[in-house]
């Protein structure tokens, strides 16, 4: 792998701090500011919602702009909004701290998967996007529960000024690991832009990721409050529970690149599967310690094995469908990824609020992956149907199906 991977890695794990850092501080701040859980939750969705579209419209902005200058850029303003955060006096501050934040976040995952995807050959595409978002995973095996940590011990605010320093970190690694001459797509023009919507095929990828990537979040944005109240670990239990489950999702972002590398839409298929069934599986082990680790651990590994896979398959239709607006495209999906977080963050507060309960977010969750599963299978069959309507097909190659 190429050095300027590692420093597209580097930022990847201060942003991926911020990002997942809030699931285990959601008691605390809503302790500290005075809200309840569900309004906490809603720190979440904010955040994801400011991704969503951040990411491709101000992807589309900064098209010209050179791709290093434009990542030191979007670093400057995450160190900016995760500051702003940590001196928020009132929840309402915190939120607009964290859309800043938000905005970094979005059009960095945008573009560095292009650059990522571009700096290998072809067969290691997925395995490259899969290195970039190792810095999401190894944040969450490391940063998330060290930030929880500092967080309960002195305060959420100084957890905020810990992932500020990150930030700090990540602009020097980009300023000197990554290239000058990076390649990047012309500029997509407006009307390319929109027809990226206009594109069924795409719509119903970024529908997939939405759902697929979304369902675990109903229950991963409360996760600490079910280990807390329903398994019954301690506080400070907590942030080594995220250790065993950052572990798992570092161990599953690997292999699902491996086993996507070859063909996305299977590879997506099965792991959907397997995820809504583990899903349901742990709304009858959570109250359990043992049980509940154990299903907590191949949830973290299914969690993020789709990442790789959803972010190729994208740019993959992109190239043959809207081959114009391909970076868009990419942004689009980064928006569906965090589009999926915030409707699970806000579904989850539903169930937590209603009389379902904290124990009913995992059963919800795999209703939403399974309704992934069934869109891949349909997107399957139709990638079948483009092959066999293709000149010179003869049946003999294989199909990229489920």
């Amino acid at each position: 792998m190429p050095p300027a991977l590692f420093a597209l890695t580097i930022a990847a794990y201060a942003i991926g701090t911020t990002e997942f850092v809030i699931v285990g501080l959601l008691p605390t701040v809503a302790g500290d500011l005075g809200i309840t859980l569900p309004l906490a939750g809603l720190i979440v969705s904010i955040y994801a919602l400011g991704v969503t579209f951040g990411a491709p419209v101000l992807t589309a902005l900064t098209g010209r702009a050179g791709r290093k200058g434009l990542l030191i850029g979007l670093m400057a303003l995450f160190v900016a909004g995760n500051t702003l955060a940590a001196l928020s006096p009132s929840y309402e501050m915190l939120l607009v701290a964290r859309v800043l934040s938000a905005f970094a976040h979005g059009v960095f995952f945008s573009v560095g998967s292009t650059i990522a995807a571009d700096l290998v050959p072809e067969n290691r595409q997925a395995s490259a996007i899969a290195m970039m978002f190792m810095g999401l995973t190894v944040a969450i095996v490391t940063g998330v529960p060290l930030g929880t940590f500092i967080g309960q011990t002195f305060g959420w605010r100084a957890t905020f000024w810990a992932v500020a320093a990150l930030g700090i970190v990540a602009f020097a690694g980009i300023a000197l690991l990554l290239p000058t001459n990076l390649k990047r797509q012309a500029p997509a023009g407006l009307v390319d832009q929109v027809r990226v919507l206009g594109s069924g095929r795409l719509l119903l990828v970024f529908a997939m990721t939405a759902l697929g990537y979304g369902g675990t979040f109903v229950t991963f944005t409360y996760l600490a409050p079910v280990l807390q109240e329903i398994t019954g670990f301690s506080a400070g239990s907590v942030s080594l529970v995220l250790v065993l489950y950052g572990l798992a999702i570092a161990a599953g972002n690997i292999a699902g690149g491996r086993v996507a590398d070859r063909n996305p839409v299977r590879a997506l298929f099965w792991l959907f599967a397997v995820q809504a069934l583990v899903l349901v599986a742990f709304t009858f082990t959570a109250p359990s310690p043992v049980p509940a680790l154990v299903t907590l651990a191949a949830l973290g590994f299914l969690s993020f094995a789709n990442v790789p896979g959803l972010q190729l398959y994208v740019v993959e239709l992109a190239k043959r469908h809207r081959p114009g607006a391909i970076d868009v495209a990419s942004a689009l999906n980064i928006a569906a990824f965090n589009l999926g977080i915030a409707a699970g963050a806000w579904i989850g507060g539903l169930v937590v609020a209603s009389p379902l309960g904290l124990g009913a977010t995992p059963f919800v969750g795999a209703v939403l992956v399974a309704a992934a599963l069934v869109l891949t299978r349909i997107s399957a069959m139709l990638d079948r149907k483009a092959e066999e309507q293709a000149p010179g097909w003869s049946g003999r190659a294989e199909p990229n199906r489920a």
